[in-house]
């Protein structure tokens, strides 16, 4: 058994020896109550990813029932579409999760570089939707359901995980009704809002059609600021569908996103849909596959070198791949410009330096970075921009441009009228016919 002296020092070093039985490496995650690891089992050389919680935390805040939970319902859901667990350890200070390791990413960091193609969209709530209904065959509630709880593996598969906060059939009230609130605020369902006691599929399913709503659109469907105006609009089930959503695809949507859980649509019925039922193009099937592909490279690169970006913040180089997110707006109040070029890092700084002269603006800069400063006070002080370039590969850099003071309509009115026209033309990007040439 590892003891609590020996578990912090093998945390620090990042390495150590676990049970005899497996290595662990670099730590992957963190969350409040526990680390996750890479490990490898000695045995069988295969790779795993250890979930590391401290047994004192969750007693001190009342969480051990939550993670017996957790492990009890991944006992419960072998699915292809779901993170398989392996087996738990313990010693007397920790619990060892040894889980499936998925190497994709987060569904999330895909759409957050914009919406997907309606077939790529299918194929991911195909999956989802089948690992829920398999959740469900058990009496398993996941009740958290997220881009962020949807892992992708090497292969483009969804993986649905995260079941801290799933559920049994047998914690039902004798109204067969469940009444514990909990989940994300846009992703969950009114009837869980309501606090009148829900059917947890139910709220499931809500969460899956906002899912959809989201691999669609490119953003939520309930979105508010303000918690309470936010809830209002989930109670009443206020959304619009943008305009490229296909008929058949709204349809499904307003089914699924139903303020009446006896009105919503069912899992089996979702699966009897005209849009469900489409099956998937083999092209859709190779572009995914090339592009994760392509994704694990560069992480493998970050891996090896301190100055390279996080493959899963950037973005897909695979051949076809629309680039123009890059350079596009990340909230509508404040932009942040992103983007890609074959350029040197120099003729990088130079441009910015150039940008700088034009307006007056004093410049600090370091091999990586360039700080751009007006020397004039603005509404919220003096307008300064950062830009920090990272290395993907060593003909490729990835620039990142955001405000670091001031005004954020300066700023905006800055990025519009000195820097895009200034940068627009080392923008590097690709053409689904040909191979990637500096603009």
């Amino acid at each position: 058994m590892a003891d609590k002296t020996n578990s912090n020092s093998a945390e620090a070093n990042n390495s150590m020896l676990l049970h005899g039985k497996y290595e662990l490496g670099r730590l992957l995650g963190h969350g409040t109550f526990a680390k996750v690891y890479h490990a490898r089992n000695l045995k069988s050389g295969k790779s795993v990813a250890m979930k590391v919680v401290g047994k004192e935390k969750l007693i001190k805040v009342g969480m051990m029932e939550q993670i017996k939970r957790e492990i009890s319902a991944m006992n419960m859901v072998k699915h292809p579409s779901i993170v398989q667990l392996h087996e738990v350890m313990a010693s007397k200070s920790k619990i060892y999760i040894a889980m499936e390791l998925v190497r994709g990413g987060e569904l999330f960091n895909k759409i957050a570089r914009g919406r997907l193609r309606e077939d790529t969209a299918r194929l991911y709530f195909q999956q989802l939707v089948s690992a829920v209904d398999f959740c469900h065959s058990r009496g398993v509630y996941h009740r958290d359901l997220k881009p962020e709880n949807l892992l992708l593996d090497e292969e483009g598969n969804l993986k649905v995980t995260d079941f801290g906060l799933s559920t049994f059939s047998e914690h039902l009230r004798q109204d067969g009704l469940l009444h514990t609130t909990c989940g994300t605020p846009a992703y969950v369902a009114p009837e869980v809002i309501g606090k009148k006691g829900y059917d947890g599929a139910k709220a499931d399913i809500w969460s899956c059609g906002v899912i959809l709503y989201v691999l669609l659109a490119g953003f939520l469907p309930f979105q508010d600021d303000n918690l309470v105006s936010l809830y209002k609009k989930i109670y009443r089930g206020d959304f619009k569908c943008p305009p490229w959503f296909s008929s058949e695809a709204r349809r499904l949507i307003t089914k699924l996103l139903d303020p009446n859980p006896n009105n919503r649509i069912t899992i089996s019925k979702i699966m009897e849909s005209s849009w469900f039922k489409k099956s998937v193009p083999k092209d859709v099937m190779g572009a995914k596959r090339e592009e994760l592909d392509l994704e694990e490279k560069i992480k493998q690169l970050e891996e090896s070198k301190s100055t390279t970006m996080n493959a899963f913040h950037l973005i897909s180089l695979s051949e076809g791949f629309d680039l123009s997110p890059l350079f596009e707006e990340k909230k509508r109040e404040e932009k942040e410009i992103r983007f890609a070029t074959t350029r040197p890092a120099s003729s990088v700084i130079s441009r910015l330096e150039e940008v700088a002269k034009a307006v007056k603006f004093d410049v600090k800069k370091s091999e990586s970075k360039v700080r751009l400063q007006g020397q004039q006070r603005g509404r919220k002080g003096k307008l300064a921009i950062a830009a920090d370039l990272y290395a993907v590969t060593p003909s490729l850099l990835v620039v990142e441009v955001k405000k670091d003071n001031g005004d954020t309509l300066e700023y905006n009115q800055f990025c519009s009228n000195q820097l895009r026209p200034a940068l627009k033309d080392i923008v590097w990007r690709t053409s689904p016919s040909e191979n990637p040439t500096p603009a």
